[in-house]
């Protein structure tokens, strides 16, 4: 029991609270999650997030279609996914409540902006009748709290206009929910001080939002309880939130330190993957080199010539960038040059929904070029992940001297999660000679007998020169050739080198039974999902294995002898049913695909009840 101004209070402690902000897109909703988020690290909880926006820049206010939403799990033990649903939804008008409100469960607490429930916004918002005076809200705890009266009484006398105090109340909400779950306000009054510094009424607008919602709920009685959810209990380490997109960058940064060569990194934005060139784009100083070209394939151009002059060279886009990216891809694997190609993928096809997930670009990464045009194919499947996987990208692309593709996607992009930094000695060293002239002739084309990687010639040392370009080469030497025999040879061995990556990359991991009724496979972002729903199953007793593949192509040599083990595989994809196709094709296994293609990752409870219906369905 604690007691603030007089008013005596429980305080609940809880392993975990899945909280919801929603507003429009203008109100700031994935700033204050990404407040709540950092101050969660700080303290020391697990943490995972889901941010959902509209694709518009600034979609009408007041719309359906323009809600913008934040959510964050945080919680005292370890967690995977942001969770399938909130506990507390905070809603900034009556379009966030009503695009939102339906996941809540029954019980749920539901805070909302009451001053924004005018006939105008209701009537966006389709609300025949105010939900927050009828019986609509009757099975949530509803606390409405008049922000908008509130932060503007706190911002009197500050030269501001009406707009910008308006645009503060997101910190309002945002100190609310601090005093409700015992959170200091220190780390955000630092971020807004080194924000908003140069503007300092802006600054001292939001810093008095912020204190004022704290205060609101220090004096209020409309909340009879705080919540309390402990530290963590992480692995012994330095850890720090991270979003995948930016563990991308940091990871490549981390791969060309690894490999001792500078980064390139040649990109034309795109919806979710500007977030990497803006990230690499402010680490000049560590002799990153980013272009921001006029369109994709000039992008893709100058990646293969960053490649050509001997940098670690990147290139990242969203789908429809890796689209017209393919018939230099091409060019790039016949070069045998090794880069990189980011994707991080979105809803399609075309422009789709450009801010919201799927994981239907496999196809385009494994087939998806004209002719025999193979090359390995990576996917992180947490936040954090996208750090190990930049650098284990990077080094299959130096040492088997070929383009990779690395899949990542908006779930996993713009999620975030505490990451472990590495100490330098934990790093591995993926660097690989430059080719240097010997006493034999020089062959741009000669196979290492390992890898059947060709030698790295950069242009401009004596007595290395060669010819390069798209026509097919002479096995060897590497001049021009239209001969039949020699272009079926140069194919089998472009081929034979990626298929041999399968034996430098990790066996495929378990999780769970060695061999059983169910094994639940999946890549990507459907990681979280997939372990937490099959951590469910285990303690019901179930016999359920989880199986999550990060090497796409080629695939781990035992994963044919894995999937063989159980009775029934099941492929749970945001798709319908792209790598359900290729372990079918690879291994003859009647694979059972479930596919979703709604925009949204899986829920915990969707995996869970398809297993249980399986399970039922074969006993």
């Amino acid at each position: 029991m604690t007691t603030t101004e007089g008013i005596e209070r429980e305080v609940q402690t809880l392993d975990r609270v899945t909280i919801r902000f929603a507003g429009d897109s203008g109100d700031g909703m994935q700033l204050t999650g990404t407040q709540f988020t950092r101050t969660a690290a700080v303290f020391g909880n697990d943490i995972s997030t889901f941010p959902d926006y509209p694709a518009e820049i600034r979609a009408p206010a007041g719309s359906l279609p323009g809600v913008s939403g934040f959510q964050i799990s945080f919680s005292a033990s370890d967690i995977h996914t942001p969770g399938d649903a909130p506990d507390v939804l905070v809603a900034m008008n009556p379009a966030a409540l009503k695009t939102n409100v339906v996941d809540l469960p029954p019980g749920g607490a539901v805070i909302v902006n009451s001053d924004a429930f005018t006939p105008g916004n209701l009537a966006k918002a389709n609300y025949a009748t105010n939900p927050l005076t009828d019986d609509t809200l009757k099975q949530y705890k509803v606390f409405p709290v008049p922000v908008s009266t509130l932060n503007a009484a706190a911002l009197e006398g500050l030269e501001m206009t009406g707009k910008q105090v308006d645009l503060t109340k997101n910190f309002f909400a945002l100190g609310l929910m601090f005093w409700l779950y015992e959170r200091s306000m220190e780390p955000t009054i630092a971020w807004i001080n080194q924000k908003f510094g140069a503007r300092p009424v802006i600054a001292e607008g939001n810093l008095r939002a912020l204190k004022a919602g704290y205060a609101f709920g220090e004096t209020t009685e409309m909340f009879h309880q705080t919540y309390r959810v402990p530290k963590a209990k992480l692995a012994p380490g330095t850890y720090r939130n991270i979003t995948g997109n930016e563990a991308t960058a940091i990871g490549f940064l981390t791969a060309a330190h690894c490999a001792k060569r500078e980064l390139f990194y040649g990109s034309y934005p795109i919806t979710p993957a500007t977030d990497v060139l803006q990230y690499l784009a402010t680490y000049k100083s560590f002799g990153v080199r980013t272009f921001q070209a006029e369109d994709e394939i000039a992008a893709m151009g100058s990646t293969i010539g960053a490649a050509y002059g001997g940098a670690l060279a990147l290139t990242g886009t969203s789908g429809p960038g890796v689209a017209l990216k393919t018939e230099a891809m091409g060019l790039a694997v016949m070069t045998e040059l090794p880069m990189i190609i980011v994707n991080v993928q979105r809803a399609g096809p075309s422009t789709g929904l450009p801010t919201k997930v799927e994981q239907a670009d496999l196809f385009q990464a494994v087939l998806g070029r004209n002719g025999e045009c193979p090359m390995p194919v990576v996917a992180p499947a947490t936040p954090a992940e996208c750090f190990d996987m930049a650098i284990e990208s990077s080094r299959l692309a130096l040492k088997y001297m070929t383009p990779v593709m690395y899949l990542s996607d908006a779930f996993v992009g713009n999620g975030a999660e505490p990451w472990r930094v590495p100490a330098l000695d934990e790093l591995p060293d993926i660097s690989v000679p430059n080719a240097v002239k010997g006493e034999e002739r020089f062959m741009p084309y000669g196979r290492d007998p390992e890898t059947l990687s060709r030698p790295w010639a950069i242009p401009g040392t004596p007595g290395l020169e060669h010819r390069i370009g798209g026509l097919e080469k002479l096995n060897g030497l590497g001049t021009v050739s239209y001969d039949a025999d020699n272009h079926h040879t140069m194919t089998v061995l472009r081929r034979d080198k990626i298929a041999g990556v399968a034996k430098d990359i990790p066996a495929q991991e378990v999780f769970g039974p060695d061999s059983g009724e169910l094994l639940i496979v999946g890549w990507g972002s459907t990681y979280g999902a997939i372990r937490s729903a099959v951590e469910r199953l285990h303690a019901e007793g179930k016999s359920v294995a989880h199986a999550h593949v990060r090497h796409l192509f080629p695939f781990p040599q035992n994963l044919g002898d894995v999937l063989k083990r159980y009775r029934t595989v099941l492929v749970a994809e945001l798709n319908l049913g792209q790598l359900s196709f290729l372990l079918r094709g690879t291994y003859l296994v009647d694979c059972l695909s479930y596919g979703k293609m709604r925009g949204k990752p899986f829920r915990i409870s969707e995996i869970e009840a398809e297993a249980n219906r399986i399970l039922a369905e074969r006993s």
